[in-house]
């Protein structure tokens, strides 16, 4: 538990030291307010406004945490795909792997799978990262409960804005991209449509909040422990006292019992020894008695 609460401190503090990311240079999509099931993707953005693969599996926790959000876990991504979330990108989820959700086949995305297409990659390698807004979440099935099929949100954009572009120009190469795509030996920015990130940012001032809680209930806690172990060594201490009393009263009695019999021997002897000194006396007085009647 004081692990876990060591943890906790750390993922916070990192949180706080990170709350000051020049969003500027990041991007979301979907766009503002349009995240799929409360998830959304994360990229960097170069000196040309230009998408690029920036983040590591350590720097990708620590991205959506400044965001004042969660990394998405594989199932959270899997339920936005099925609500039609569509991206052309691999990013890094909270089980540590790379994915990229696919609604259609296209030969540069997902190597023409469709799904959630997994790729194993050494978490040292920088992707773009898939963040949960839970508020988003609750808020989106909240409005799924009263909202007709027909509201939803249609993602599938993306993926005619990239046929058009790998078809009218030659996209931006990347350094992942000959191991990822089957038939293109370069990586699809994110569709134009996406905006940049300060909406997430409304949320860092819970973090801060979050930290502070967070810290002072560890706190709390190890307080109680400390406590908890100082009453324990207390009443240790003083069973301790009672059971060395207890030995020391149990020596008291046996010495007591032990003086009162020797004080009982030595009167015995002594009331001995004064009636052989009476038998003595008599035996005197009376030899003397017959030696008086003798001379007479």
């Amino acid at each position: 538990m004081i692990w876990l609460c060591f943890r906790l401190l750390l993922s916070f503090t990192s949180v706080i030291s990170d709350q000051n990311i020049d969003s500027s240079h990041i991007r979301v999509f979907p766009g503002k307010d349009q995240s799929v099931a409360g998830v959304f993707q994360v990229s960097d953005l170069n000196d040309l406004n230009q998408p690029q693969y920036s983040y590591n599996a350590s720097d990708a926790r620590s991205l959506c945490l400044s965001l004042g959000v969660n990394i998405a876990s594989k199932a959270q991504v899997q339920e936005a795909l099925t609500r039609g979330l569509e991206t052309c990108r691999f990013g890094w989820i909270d089980e540590h792997l790379a994915v990229v959700p696919r609604v259609k086949a296209l030969p540069i995305c997902g190597k023409n799978n469709t799904g959630l297409v997994e790729w194993r990659v050494d978490v040292t390698r920088k992707l773009d990262v898939f963040c949960f807004n839970e508020s988003d979440a609750a808020k989106q099935l909240k409005d799924a409960i009263t909202d007709s099929p027909s509201d939803r949100t249609d993602f599938s954009g993306q993926t005619q804005f990239y046929s058009s572009r790998a078809a009218s120009s030659s996209p931006t190469s990347h350094s992942t991209s000959s191991s990822i795509l089957s038939s293109s030996s370069s990586t699809p920015t994110i569709d134009n449509e996406a905006e940049p990130a300060p909406f997430v940012g409304g949320s860092q001032s819970s973090a801060g909040a979050k930290a502070i809680l967070i810290t002072s209930t560890c706190g709390l806690f190890l307080i109680a422990l400390t406590i908890l172990a100082f009453i324990k060594l207390r009443r240790s201490r003083a069973v301790s006292s009672d059971i060395k009393q207890a030995e020391e009263y149990i020596q008291t009695v046996e010495w007591t019992s032990e003086e009162k019999t020797e004080k009982t021997e030595e009167a015995a002897q002594e009331d001995e020894r004064m009636e052989d000194e009476r038998i003595e006396d008599e035996r005197m007085e009376d030899e003397r008695i017959e030696v008086e009647e003798n001379g007479l």
